[in-house]
């Protein structure tokens, strides 16, 4: 089957993150005074603990942000191919038949049966009120009220078999390497540790490992035959919705953060280190759009491009493509609203370091005002721009939340955990109750924010200058 890729704008930019990272983690370890903060970084067991729940979000987010469509069979003889409207990630592909299990409306979760009675016809021709199978959660069953306990318990142990078997092989690699690394044995090395004596907590990344991969391989054998995490109104599976959801919160989080450094920084240090009309303007700037109450500036931006789109369809192949501009806008709508806090706190920081001693020589001896900014007070002023960077992603995860909540946030199409809260509103008020949708993004949310607080305890920690050992 042919296949065509589609490069959507957030696609490029999440990409570019994550070299523009990579490319900084090659420049700190070339740099002392930025390699003793990230080392103190790394020997943080909390620390690190974080990061390794972090990169499992990343990774998933970085898979599902590779898109293609597949080509239609086609009966004609001129060879021309046709592709599907429909736009889907390797993510769909890794989930395999999860995507494509649709019921027909509420499940609850690991049920053979539907949540609600409906009305059918018996083999008799007489009609009653029943809880209907579903078409695939438990189909391979024969009697689910006996059989069901067992075969999750069944389905479990050899999802237990894969984690542990997959957890080893990753181990086993990650301690030949660092084996390699110091110049000693596997068993050696291996054996330090489990006593934990060496620097980097190596001991706490390995049992946080084995913890993700023990409920990725639990949750991907369970999806298969279960909706795990039950199925929404329409249908579809709310574990599939969830981990879809993972891509959109994490390009909340990190294209903001694109949009809003260059203001901040820019303008924060040039207003704290130029004084005079430059810092004047930057603090009427900030003031002006702080006066703005942020959530009607960011209603009135995406109603005006959602009015834009609706009126110029011959611009958009997909509906993805949509909904992509559509996230894309609303990460520049907060960026743009959202980068006075560091922008107030750099200008003081400038403020404060143009009357070192150190600046004041360099004036003195000529050097121009961009070599002071770039060589003299980027520097050290970086702890600051660290720390808010880090602190300001869980903010934004829960930012989009909130915003698709009340409806100007993402496209009601794209998957997000705020789409996921805003659709349990009503499902919450019904009888029976359904409750897992919101419970679902609970989790997966809960568990983003509550790593990257910690991870940014740690990096505070290291980067602050008052707090470092």
């Amino acid at each position: 089957m042919n296949i065509l890729p589609v490069f959507l704008w957030t696609d490029i930019l999440i990409f570019i993150m994550v070299a523009v990272v990579l490319a900084g983690g090659i420049y700190a370890r070339n740099k002392a005074h930025l390699r003793a903060p990230w080392g103190q970084v790394v020997r943080s067991r909390m620390g690190m603990a974080s990061l390794i729940v972090l990169v499992t979000y990343i990774t998933i987010g970085v898979i599902d942000s590779v898109h293609f469509r597949e080509s239609l069979p086609t009966e004609n003889s001129s060879g021309e191919v046709y592709y599907s409207g429909e736009v889907l990630s390797l993510l769909d592909v890794l989930m395999g038949s999860v995507r494509e299990q649709q019921e027909k409306t509420y499940s609850a979760p690991f049920a053979a049966y539907a949540y609600a009675k409906e009305t059918v016809e018996l083999d008799d021709g007489s009609q009653a009120r029943i809880y209907p199978r579903l078409l695939y959660g438990g189909a391979h069953l024969d009697d689910p009220a006996s059989e069901l306990g067992d075969d999750v318990l069944r389905l479990s142990l050899i999802a237990l078999l894969y984690g542990v078997a997959s957890w080893a092989l990753i181990s086993a690699v990650v301690v030949a390497l660092i084996a390699w690394r110091r110049g000693a044995s596997i068993s050696r090395t291996a054996g330090a540790i489990l006593k934990g004596q060496l620097e980097i907590p190596w001991r706490v990344m390995f049992i946080t490992l084995a913890i993700i991969v023990l409920l990725i391989s639990w949750c991907m054998v369970l999806a298969g035959y279960y909706h795990i995490l039950g199925t929404d109104k329409v249908g579809q599976d709310v574990f599939y919705q969830a981990v879809k959801s993972i891509r959109t919160g994490l390009a909340i989080g990190t294209l903001t953060t694109l949009v809003m450094l260059p203001f901040a920084v820019m303008l924060g240090v040039a207003a704290g280190y130029l004084r005079g009309w430059v810092d004047d303007v930057v603090q009427y700037l900030y003031t002006t759009l702080n006066s703005i109450p942020g959530v009607l500036l960011i209603a009135a931006a995406v109603l005006m491009l959602q009015v834009y789109i609706s009126t110029h369809p011959e611009l958009f192949e997909t509906d993805a493509a949509r909904a992509d501009l559509r996230l894309l806008f609303l990460c520049i709508i907060l960026g743009v609203t959202s980068w006075t806090g560091l922008c107030r706190m750099l200008r003081g920081e400038a403020m404060k370091l143009r009357e070192m001693d150190y600046i004041e020589a360099a004036t003195a001896f000529g050097v121009s005002r961009f070599k002071i900014i770039t060589r003299h007070i980027m520097p050290n002023v970086m702890h600051i721009i660290m720390i808010a960077v880090v602190l300001d992603f869980s903010g934004l995860v829960l930012a989009e939340a909130v915003l698709s909540y009340v409806g100007v946030g993402v496209d009601p199409t794209m998957f997000s955990w705020g789409n996921m809260i805003n659709g349990a509103r009503l499902e919450m008020a019904r009888e029976p109750m359904v409750w897992w949708s919101l419970l679902a993004a609970f989790i997966f949310m809960f568990v983003l924010v509550l790593a990257a607080n910690l991870f940014s305890d740690a990096v505070r920690d290291a980067f602050d200058p008052r707090l470092r050992k």
